[in-house]
Order: C-alpha cells, then structure tokens, then sequence
C-alpha cells in the first residue's frame, strides 16, 4: 500500500462514524462500475439456461427452497 493511501487511511478513521458511513459508501459505489462485456456474457449464460429449461434439462427450484437452505 502506498504513502499516501495509508495516510487517507488514517485522516478518515479520524472522521465520526456518520462521515466514515458517506466516505465508505462512495468508495463502493466506484468499484461497481458496469463491465458491457460481463454483462452480455451474463445475459447469454441467462439465455442458455432458459432454453434449457424449457427442454426440460433443468429443472426449476422454488425460490423458498432456496432461500431456506440458507438462512
């Protein structure tokens, strides 16, 4: 890590909690930057998978199901 990151690091942990929450928030939201080339991939893996269960070669799971066995 560099110097000068690490002095940033310091000056915002300096902050009050309210600051840091705003500070660390827009942080994140630079890091979710949209990715056209992910995204199309995502949207043919979605297309795969629909035609697939439409001919039956998957089958379809209740989302409660799902999120049963997580919680």
């Amino acid at each position: 890590m560099s110097d000068s990151a690490k002095i940033l690091i310091d000056q915002v942990l300096e902050l009050p909690a309210s600051e840091r929450v705003v500070f660390a928030e827009q942080l994140l939201l630079s890091l979710d930057q949209p990715n056209p080339e992910i995204d199309a991939l995502w949207a043919l893996e979605a297309e795969f998978r629909l035609a697939a269960y439409r001919r039956g070669e998957l089958v379809a799971v209740p989302m409660a199901e799902v999120f049963g066995k997580y919680s």
